[in-house]
């Protein structure tokens, strides 16, 4: 079983950036599809983006559609979330999601998670 440890979030200006990253120990994470979720106040956590483990094609929420970019790096066992153009709304626990489901749909079939990593957008 892999497990995900998420870090690089914090407090930033509406409109700036960040990077998350989702650094995976216990196994490879050329094995599982990768994915990005996140959680606001009050609300139900939600995908965000992810990147599949086989031709790296990728699926983005549409609310994130244009600023946010995910990749993966295998010999750092390392996906990752460039964040840009940051609005309030995107306020959230962000989770960093691993599968080895084979779902054609790719927001869906995460069975592990992170810890989570605050990212809180400031007007």
């Amino acid at each position: 079983q892999v497990q995900l440890v998420e870090s690089g979030g914090g407090l930033v200006q509406a409109g700036g950036s960040l990077r998350l990253s989702c650094a995976a120990s216990g196994r490879t994470i050329g094995v599982y599809d990768m994915g990005w979720f996140r959680q606001a106040p009050r609300k139900e956590r939600e995908f965000v983006a992810a990147v599949r483990r086989i031709g790296g094609g990728t699926k983005y929420a549409d609310s994130v559609k244009g600023r946010f970019t995910i990749s993966r790096d295998g010999a750092k066992n390392t996906a990752y979330l460039q964040m840009n153009s940051l609005k309030p709304e995107d306020t959230a626990v962000y989770y960093c999601a691993a599968r080895s489901s084979s779902y054609r749909a790719l927001d869906v079939g995460y069975d592990v998670f992170g810890q989570g990593t605050q990212v809180t957008v400031s007007s």
